[in-house]
């Protein structure tokens, strides 16, 4: 996979980044293009040169400057970077705060391993979702279904405007139309002097 898709981790806790580190290796991701730090300074200062794709960071209710401030400074860096929030508190606040801001998920701590890969693998689906271009590099480090391809266009048939007294060419006669129906979904014609319906279609007016 390419090694220009970047994921920055910042948390207090050195067994959040390391669990999320190896999360994240467990799913292909060559170790350079994942970042840790424990502070949003530390964090911003990685963040400006590494400019990461992904940002994973804790809340940080009480610091100077909190995990969504420093979203906001990494985004004047990459506009394209993407946020997923870990929190002790979930209060319908901290979700609107995290809604607002467009992050992918706002996972409440303590978290279980699997609680973790859930949740970013469907992070993952949808970023893949939500950005095409995307989708290949994904797809290398979480089962993803391709794009679902664009269902056939339709083109249907131009059928003539016909009524009763209508003259119409039939197998090269000119013929005249005795009443227009339609079954099945389908516009059908009786000819004056015929028994059975012709579809249409078959019919060219003149």
């Amino acid at each position: 996979m390419p090694a220009d898709l970047r994921f920055l981790v910042v948390d207090g806790l050195a067994g959040v980044q390391t669990f999320a580190r190896q999360l994240l290796e467990g799913f292909g991701l060559p170790a350079d293009t994942i970042r840790c730090a424990s502070d949003p300074e530390s964090g911003l200062k990685i963040g400006l040169d590494f400019k990461p794709d992904y940002l994973i960071s804790d809340w940080f209710p009480k610091a100077t400057m909190s995990g969504i401030e420093l979203y906001g400074r990494l985004k004047e860096a990459n506009p394209g970077c993407r946020l997923a929030l870990l929190s002790f508190e979930v209060s319908p606040q901290h979700m609107a705060d995290a809604y607002e801001v467009g992050s992918n998920f706002l996972l409440k701590k303590p978290f279980t391993a699997a609680e973790l890969k859930s949740t970013m693998t469907q992070a993952l689906e949808a970023l893949a979702r939500e950005r095409p271009e995307l989708h290949a590099r994904l797809s290398a480090i979480v089962k993803i279904a391709p794009p679902a391809p664009k269902p056939p266009r339709i083109v249907l048939p131009v059928l003539p405007v016909l009524k009763a007294g209508d003259r119409v060419k039939y197998h090269d006669k000119i013929e005249t139309v005795q009443c227009v129906v339609v079954s099945h979904g389908e516009l059908v014609v009786q000819l004056k002097g015929h028994q059975v319906l012709i579809p249409a279609i078959r019919l060219d007016k003149v």
